[in-house]
């Protein structure tokens, strides 16, 4: 393992390289590269070489040469970085004491993330050991549902602060099972963030904002693979890994972008068999497989019927895209001179009649109401387009309830 980390030597840089020390991502460039090599327990989520492919914004150098660092911070932010943010303003709506941009407390302000540190500058006082992380995630994830900002400002705290935690948790080589249900919890965040973050389409830069997100949760879930793989005994799996792993087959829904560039198909030769046949996982491959084929009935009834709150947040997006592509062919397929009842249509594509004359005047087609006034969608119109915006949210009749 720590053989294929060193670099080749370059003979054109060989005498610049004594004077700088080695450094090294967390992550290899080439997302297959070592895909089959083991796990072992020794290594942290960010020194193990990965199956799935992912690359942490940190860059530090190379642990193997230094001693182990203990955090002995005891509280959610260092004092001497405390006191710095204190005198710059630069504290967050949720840390400052009493709306003081220039006041916070211990209890209040969390340790900022850094994108590149060296561990030889680091002191075990800037590091904060595992019960303090813990404690600090359970304060970002308490603001969650916090109605008193706009959710882009709580997520933007949260979405900071957790990858400094993550990073914590690396450079301190934090592998155990507390450190799995952290990252879990953090995975959670991202994904309930999917769901959060379209309510806030008005906002010129929430776009910018679901793909950092996007970013964040795909790293976030291969470091918690790893934990998994790193932390197994025999063919045990973990109580939520199943639908851990059902994430990270759902986010395959947008066939445009694989999310750690590496193909499905050469991932699951890596997945324990328990997962490959747990349940939560037979439902992302169905999803996966009715939605590729664009089988709109057996997609939406699978959706409403067994997704978990999770799950949903990841396809909801793409139930729009499948009731598109519902109406597109009921348009096409039609006969003109027998117009296609609203009543019907609401039951194939499972949402009230209110939003369906809605979504169907946003993808172009007019509606009509006949004698009796029963609405009808008249078929064969030449109009039908998908709106360059995106769809607006639709309730999503027959859903089940879902908690988190």
């Amino acid at each position: 393992m720590e053989r294929s980390r060193r670099q080749r030597p370059n003979p054109s840089s060989s005498s610049s390289s004594s004077t700088r020390p080695q450094t090294y991502r967390r992550f290899p460039s080439n997302p297959t590269q070592n895909a089959k090599s083991p796990n072992t327990n020794r290594h942290a989520p960010g020194f193990v070489k990965p199956r799935r492919a992912g690359q942490e914004d940190q860059e530090v150098d190379d642990p193997f040469n230094l001693p182990p660092l203990v955090g002995t911070c005891p509280f959610m932010c260092p004092v001497g970085e405390r006191a710095q943010r204190e005198r710059l303003r630069d504290l967050a709506v949720f840390e400052r004491l009493d709306g003081n941009p220039r006041k916070t407390s211990p209890v209040l302000a969390v340790k900022k993330f850094c994108r590149t540190i060296s561990i030889r500058d680091v002191q075990p006082s800037d590091l904060r050991p595992l019960p303090v992380l813990e404690d600090a995630l359970d304060f970002l994830l308490s603001l969650l549902d916090s109605t008193e900002h706009p959710f882009q400002v709580v997520h933007d705290f949260i979405f900071d602060r957790t990858r400094s935690i993550r990073q914590d948790l690396s450079m301190q080589n934090i592998v155990n099972e507390k450190a799995i249900y952290m990252y879990e919890k953090m995975v959670k965040f991202h994904v309930i963030s999917l769901h959060k973050l379209r309510s806030c389409s008005s906002d010129p830069n929430i776009s910018s904002v679901h793909y950092l997100n996007v970013e964040q949760l795909t790293k976030a879930l291969t470091s918690l693979f790893n934990l998994y793989d790193a932390n197994r005994s025999s063919n045990s799996i973990y109580e939520n890994e199943a639908e851990f792993h059902s994430f990270y087959v759902l986010l395959h829904l947008d066939s445009n972008s694989q999310p750690t560039g590496e193909s499905l198909s050469l991932w699951f030769r890596h997945v324990p068999i328990p997962i490959i046949k747990s349940k939560e996982m037979c439902f992302a491959r169905r999803i996966l497989r009715f939605f590729r084929i664009g089988n709109y009935k057996r997609f939406l009834l699978t959706a409403a019927a067994e997704a978990s709150y999770q799950q949903y947040c990841i396809i909801e997006p793409y139930i729009s895209e499948v009731r598109a592509l519902a109406l597109s062919c009921i348009n096409n397929g039609g006969y003109k001179l027998h117009p296609y009842p609203l009543a019907h249509l609401c039951k194939l594509l499972m949402m009230k009649e209110s939003d369906l004359v809605s979504f169907c005047n946003a993808c172009g087609l007019e509606t009509c109401t006949d004698e009796v006034g029963n609405k009808l969608l008249p078929t064969k119109q030449t109009t039908f387009c998908c709106p360059k915006g995106g769809f607006q949210s639709c309730s999503f009749s027959g859903l089940q309830p879902l908690e988190r």
